[in-house]
């Protein structure tokens, strides 16, 4: 997505008629169906006015330029980025983060500085750290940065056009000096020297061939957590974080490290939905504290979770991958960080019926978690339980820390990581499932990410092995609608899942005693590529992502057209833990295939076997021709 793209002599042309700023507001109405602010309008017409002067000046005047330009798989926007040849031939693009700041002020992070934004002053960025973070980005991600024999070279600095240059300004301190030769930070009074980047990089221009490329080519694979995690872990920084990913991280490692010398405890909780990052930022701190000296712990509530962790690691690491319930006879402060990824998953207590007598614990599982380490870092999204037995929320945390005396900091996630950086599909999900308000009342198909209702279960799996079998990664889920049986005497699971001529079996039970050759276990599922040959339920999919997820969705939540209202149906579901919830059992069904219809990066299948719930989430769906529309309805869908 971009809301301006062109050759630079129209950039130039519609920045000196006073149109572009229109044409961009116009341009995002169109794709985000609503207006942008103001403020947002006014700082495109003043910073693109002053870039605009450099371009003519510079007689930067065969080349291609983009606007607004979203990074791949996240709902992040690059300001500008210019593209052309240089003096041998070789095509560049080069990014340009625009800025209206007028001072700063140091900051504790490593990476940021105090300047006034947004009618405050706040801690931002450091402009390199953050034009730095997209260049990296689009080079791991954009294959016409990395792929064939001349992939494009990418270059990347920071225009400052209200900034008036002072050499002992915090912008140039020691701290970031690294960052600074890498992406030079331009202020007003480096007309020059900005021009002569670009010049150095652009000169021979023919930069619309190049544009061209750029928008045509096509993104390699997200890499995925697992996948990677063990390269993280060794001090490999695989995953790139971004603007407020890379805030939240500096704060919590500074939180960290005072934690750990400071007698009282710090709680630190990081809230965010689906997709914002949660995961990559707990596996980023988890590396770079241990690699610190730091003994930190990675908790979560997951089996599935945690095992594919200790797998990819390998066994001289798993040791500091925990469960929720590890805790229970820890030592008071003996570890110095406890990271619990997913917190919402946390449990009344540690004690379950495998629990001897002489374990149990009488403490509250989020007491024995805060007794056990100096510092907790708290990742959650409060809209992810669904059992009735996991009862972490923001407000029980915060409570318990207040019990504790500790020190309490949160921070919340905005941006989408997930569903192809798409805020629309997830709040769009959110507001159809009745979870909570937002703006996105229909699914309009416009951003970036394959959302399709299907007439079949084997259309739906059809579907998901076409993807993998062109490289994706794929699962199909479901909602417990069904009976899970134990493999039978061989070894091999049995076809639970019926849908008519459809069957399929679920994923292993986490405590099947034997499994034939090539099924894999309940932990591993979703990491194993064995694993699309079964269906999964909502214990074995949370917490991972995949690039295509295709949700089959049962009979235990229907819409009721008539009372226009969600119905939980206890006689449809085979959760037995879920059923003894009483009121609470429809919020944790819409829970449920809230978690499983965003597990994907890329796209959505979903199967409706109530033909009224369907009909529910079909006219939620605009259906308007026009190019834009990425619904793909079928007259089979009909």
């Amino acid at each position: 997505m971009r809301l301006y793209s062109g050759s630079s002599l129209q950039f130039v042309e519609d920045t000196t008629q006073n149109v572009i700023a229109e044409k961009m507001r116009a341009s995002f109405f169109d794709y985000f169906r609503y207006n942008p602010s103001p403020n947002e309008i006014n700082s495109w017409r003043n910073s693109l006015r002053a870039v605009s002067l450099i371009v003519s000046t510079s007689k930067l005047d065969d080349h291609g330029v983009v606007l607004e330009y979203q990074l791949p798989m996240t709902s992040k926007r690059l300001d500008f980025m210019i593209c052309g040849k240089d003096e041998e031939r070789r095509e560049n693009a080069v990014i340009i983060e625009l800025k209206q700041w007028e001072k700063s002020q140091m900051a504790e992070g490593e990476n940021e500085v105090m300047t006034f934004v947004g009618g405050a002053q706040r801690e931002v960025l450091h402009p390199s750290a953050q034009v730095g973070q997209y260049l990296m980005y689009l080079k791991d991600t954009h294959t016409a940065f990395y792929d064939g024999a001349s992939p494009i070279g990418l270059s990347a600095c920071s225009y400052l056009h209200n900034y008036q240059f002072i050499p002992e300004d915090v912008l140039f301190a020691d701290k970031f000096l690294r960052l600074i030769q890498t992406c030079p930070v331009f202020t007003a009074d480096d007309v020059l020297k900005l021009r002569g980047f670009l010049f150095t990089r652009l000169k021979a221009g023919e930069g619309l061939d190049i544009l061209s490329k750029i928008e045509q080519s096509k993104y390699r694979p997200s890499k995925k957590l697992m996948d990677h995690v063990g390269n993280v872990i060794k001090g490999i920084p695989e995953y790139i974080l971004l603007d407020e990913q890379l805030i939240v991280y500096d704060k919590v490692m500074g939180l960290a490290k005072q934690g750990f010398h400071d007698k009282k405890k710090t709680v630190i909780i990081i809230q965010g939905g689906p997709g914002t990052g949660k995961s990559v930022i707990a596996i980023n701190l988890m590396a770079d504290l241990l690699i610190g000296g730091y003994n930190a712990h990675y908790a979560t509530g997951s089996k599935a979770f945690t095992e594919t962790l200790r797998k990819i690691i390998g066994t001289r690491g798993s040791v500091q991958f925990k469960y929720f319930n590890s805790y229970g006879m820890a030592e008071p402060s003996s570890v110095d960080v406890i990271i619990s990824d997913e917190a919402h998953r946390i449990r009344k207590t540690s004690n379950s019926r495998f629990t001897r007598s002489e374990h149990r614990s009488t403490l509250p599982q989020i007491d024995e978690l805060l007794r056990a380490a100096k510092v907790c870092v708290f990742l959650i999204d409060d809209d992810q339980v669904v059992r009735p037995d996991e009862i972490g929320s923001t407000s029980y945390i915060k409570e318990a820390a207040v019990r504790f005396n500790c020190d309490i900091h949160e921070y919340h996630l905005e941006a989408q990581f997930r569903c192809s950086g798409s805020d629309a599909f997830v709040n769009w999900v959110n507001n159809t499932l009745g979870i909570k308000r937002t703006a996105n009342v229909l699914w309009e198909g416009t951003e970036n990410f394959d959302f399709q209702i299907v007439s079949s279960p084997e259309l739906l799996e059809k579907k998901i092995r076409e993807k993998v079998s062109e490289g994706h990664t794929g699962r199909v889920t479901a909602g417990f609608c069904w009976p899970w049986s134990y493999p039978d005497e061989n070894g091999y699971l049995l076809n639970d899942v019926v849908i008519g001529d459809y069957k399929r079996p679920w994923d292993a039970k986490h405590d099947a005693k034997k499994l034939a050759k090539g099924i894999p276990s309940a932990s591993l599922w979703a990491y194993d590529p064995n694993g699309i040959d079964q269906v999964g339920c909502v214990y074995t999919a949370q917490g991972f992502e995949f690039d295509y997820v295709g949700v089959i969705f049962g009979l235990d939540l229907k819409y009721d057209l008539d009372q226009q209202t969600w119905i939980g149906d206890k006689k449809e579901s085979y959760d037995s833990t879920v059923k003894r919830s009483k009121d609470k059992f429809t919020e944790l069904m819409k829970n449920t295939y809230r978690v499983l219809m965003t597990r994907g990066l890329k796209g959505c299948y979903v199967h409706f076997m109530d033909k009224e719930t369907e009909r529910f989430f079909r006219s939620r769906i605009e259906t308007r021709c026009g190019d834009r529309i990425k619904i793909h309805l079928t007259s089979t869908d009909y």
